[in-house]
């Protein structure tokens, strides 16, 4: 309420301009429904999950001055959050003030009436142990009995009083002293002042993930010497390790620590470029992009790529679409997902398929296409282009995957870092935006597999246009301004329009510069095969693709009369070759549907039955005077036939005739006939000889089973003679055939007992890991264990398993 209270006396005492930017600042959470009073809008301000769609938002240095102020705790003075900073000089003290402004945009930081500093309570909640530091000392000591504090006292050679209150006042005193911490720290074994040293490291903390309950102080060589002189306390309300007061950690910290402060940005290594270069580059880009985005909805309309059980479209699907449209992986990764994004693409039971709106979005000039795209890239919350997961296996596009904040600011945030580079420069290389990226986005998503920070992200931005040379293009300026109006005139400004011609060569190809219209790229891709596409489009033309224009039932008349009206010059001769050449040739031969065929000697019977009435819904077709076709299955139309009267015969499949005998049936065994009964008729039992095998002679079996060898096992396939103990053994020999016998027994054993052990292990990639697997699970092919390589569960392929360990 403290804070409510103060952050709405905050509010109320801003003038309008200052107020305008907090609410657009926090404009997601302050405009809709509009608040109707100071009170009411602070109250907004003021909820966790406001606060947690602020902070992505923020950069680096504005995340560190909050954290700092949580170490602080409230209230606390400018000054103090600035020597705790190291922010002193002139240049630190600047980018403090700076800092402090931005959070108080957000509404996240303010001063009170007596110019302390207050913050959101969800912000000062989002740090477990800020900046590693925990609680003070007489807060851990306040539950410890009186017994205890004197034990600590006597141990660290204080002498004790006689309250619990005066005992706890004296280890505080000690314990405040820096220079008391460090001499009896010197004093400590050396694996407690490893120990020490490591739960006061600042990059560290006591960051520690806990399973399964508590690990407890006697799980951690040498904190007995440390608990006893109350340098680390446990604490018996909540599970952990013993935490260590606030007093010991800054002690060991020395007084020369500062919390991390970064006011400056990361240099970037920039060149000398100018705006047309910058456009041009864009443009040339943005045209490649949206022609080969163009060709790869197309392939889409033509054959819409099948879903995977699991979901999303898989490595083959990408693979044939790509080849279809000519267009790398990336780009077709990148327009499924945008496309989507916009409503063009939409699931059609297995299939993803375009929608109504593609029609339309077809119809539309190169720069109306661009703008729909480039409008759904921006708000894509996950990165496109990323195409394996942290273990190099292929991901599917559209796969579903739950939405990723952190992508979407990173998007947000490369815009951002790229707008505030100076006017007329741009990085060196695009990739050196990654750093620029993370200080001004620290909480957005990286992946693990990029090179450098933001690599694939920044690949993306290139690919469309919006970054160019290193340098914010326009589109993306448009983009960061988040002006739809704005940035379809932009696209205008940057694209061509549409091409409606193409220059036919003799060589049989066709080239479109620039982005086709889709009524030309209809035609060609109708008539011919697409080769490249991007700010240049080739077609061949060639027999295959003449025929399937002709199949699709165009005549050589109008294709030879479309193509002239597109090219730019007359359409040349070996085309026109090609066309009739092809035309004279196609449906000379024809292939017609039949169940059966019906022929005979006599024209004038198959006329007549071609005739009959009753029998048109056969569906018969006279082929020739004596061969009739019929829709109909061959018994079906026997049927019908000798219903009419007709007495036809039926012939296999080499056109001999089959006779058509029908065979007694028998059953398969004959039952066991029970004994007739008194005044049983006799004479009509039918008595059957049944010929039961003789019994053995017991003496003659006995000596028979006496005098064989024993059975002989099976094979050792590791050729050691030692057969398998267990059935687990068998299953792990039979799958990881790279594993030795030794091995295998080592891994069956620990699959049985549900012991941990180490493994080799190689990736698809070819990459070769160690990890460490727990809870194994046999589920062949695979093995399902915990990996403590990764934190999560994982599976494994047996034949992937190259050595086993154990732990």
């Amino acid at each position: 309420m403290k804070s409510r209270s103060t952050l709405a006396s905050w509010l109320g005492s801003l003038d309008a301009p200052r107020l305008a930017r907090v609410l657009a600042a926090r404009k997601d959470t302050a405009s809709s429904p509009e608040p109707r009073t100071v009170g009411e809008l602070a109250d907004r301000l003021q909820r966790p999950g406001s606060v947690a769609v602020a902070l992505p938002r923020l950069p680096l240095p504005c995340l560190q001055g909050a954290e700092a102020l949580a170490a602080l705790g409230e209230p606390a003075s400018h000054d103090a959050l600035a020597k705790l900073l190291g922010a002193t000089d002139s240049e630190a003290a600047r980018g403090l003030d700076s800092t402090l402004a931005m959070l108080a945009d957000h509404a996240l930081v303010w001063p009170d009436d007596t110019g302390a500093l207050r913050m959101a309570s969800p912000l000062r909640q989002a740090w477990d142990s800020p900046l590693g530091l925990d609680t003070p000392l007489e807060k851990l000591l306040a539950g410890v009995p009186s017994d205890e504090l004197r034990t600590m006292l006597v141990t660290l050679g204080i002498k004790p009083p006689g309250t619990k209150q005066q005992r706890l006042a004296a280890l505080v005193d000690h314990h405040s002293d820096p220079q008391a911490i460090a001499t009896l720290v010197a004093r400590a074994p050396a694996i407690t002042r490893k120990l020490l040293a490591r739960r006061a490291d600042s990059t560290a903390g006591q960051r520690q993930f806990i399973m399964f309950g508590s690990p407890g102080p006697d799980l951690e060589p040498g904190a007995r010497w440390a608990l006893d002189r109350g340098l680390l306390i446990v604490d018996r309300h909540r599970y952990g390790p013993a935490r260590m007061p606030v007093e010991v950690t800054l002690a060991l910290r020395g007084p020369d620590w500062h919390a991390p402060f970064d006011p400056l940005p990361p240099s970037v290594r920039s060149v000398a470029v100018g705006s047309a270069e910058v456009e041009r580059e864009a443009a040339a880009a943005a045209t490649a992009f949206a022609s080969q985005a163009a060709s790869v909805l197309a392939a889409c309309s033509v054959s819409p790529p099948a879903r995977l059980k699991s979901g999303g479209i898989g490595a083959r699907e990408l693979a044939r679409i790509g080849k279809a449209s000519q267009a790398d992986d990336a780009v077709v990764r990148l327009t499924l997902e945008a496309a989507y994004a916009a409503g063009l693409l939409g699931r059609d039971g297995d299939r993803m398929a375009p929608t109504g709106a593609y029609d339309a979005w077809a119809e539309q000039e190169p720069a109306g296409r661009l703008a729909v795209l480039l409008q759904a890239w921006h708000s894509l919350a996950l990165t496109p282009t990323q195409a394996r997961d942290e273990d190099n296996k292929a991901l599917p596009a559209l796969a579903g995957a739950p939405p990723c904040g952190g992508c979407l600011q990173a998007r947000r945030g490369l815009l951002h870092a790229a707008s505030q580079l100076p006017a007329g420069r741009g990085a060196t290389t695009a990739a050196d935006l990654g750093p620029l990226v993370a200080w001004h986005r620290p909480l957005a998503d990286a992946s693990p597999l990029d090179g450098t920070p933001f690599a694939a992200l920044i690949r993306e931005a290139e690919l469309v246009g919006v970054l160019a040379r290193g340098a914010l293009s326009p589109l993306g300026s448009t983009l960061l301004e988040d002006d739809p109006a704005g940035l379809a005139t932009t696209c205008r400004e940057l694209l061509p329009t549409a091409t409606r011609t193409a220059r036919i060569g003799a060589d049989l190809t066709a080239i479109v510069t620039g982005t086709p219209s889709a009524p030309l790229a209809a035609l060609l891709d109708s008539v011919a095969d697409r080769e490249t596409s991007g700010t240049a489009s080739v077609w061949r033309f060639s027999t295959g693709s003449v025929r399937r224009a002709l199949d699709a039932g165009h005549t050589p008349d109008d294709l030879t009369a479309d193509l002239a009206a597109v090219t730019t010059g007359p359409l040349p001769q070996p085309l026109s070759y090609l066309i009739a050449d092809t035309a004279r040739s196609h449906g000379r031969v024809r292939v017609a549907p039949a169940a059966c065929v019906i022929h005979g000697e006599e024209p004038a019977l198959l006329a007549e039955l071609a005739a009959h009435r009753k029998l048109a819904e056969l569906g018969l077709r006279q082929l020739a005077p004596t061969v009739l076709v019929s829709r109909s299955p061959l018994e079906t139309t026997l049927a019908a036939l000798r219903a009419e009267g007709y007495a036809p015969v039926a012939e296999t499949a080499d056109g001999t005739v089959r006779i058509e005998k029908t065979r007694s049936q028998r059953a398969a065994a004959v039952p066991t006939l029970r004994k007739a009964g008194k005044g049983a008729d006799r004479h009509s039992a039918v008595h059957h000889t049944e010929r039961t095998p003789a019994a053995p002679d017991p003496n003659a079996l006995a000596a028979r089973l006496l005098t064989a060898p024993p059975t002989t096992p099976d094979p050792d396939p590791f050729g050691s003679g030692v057969p398998f103990g267990t059935d687990t053994e068998e299953i792990v020999a039979g799958w990881a055939k790279r594993l030795s016998y030794t091995d295998v027994r080592q891994l069956a054993h620990a699959i049985d007992t549900g012991t941990p052990l180490t493994v080799e292990y190689a990736a698809t990639s070819g990459n070769r890991t160690v990890r460490t697997l727990s809870r194994l699970e046999l589920d062949p092919p695979y093995l399902e264990a915990w990996c403590h390589l990764r934190e999560a569960e994982r599976v494994f392929t047996l034949s992937r398993i190259q050595g086993v360990m154990p732990v």
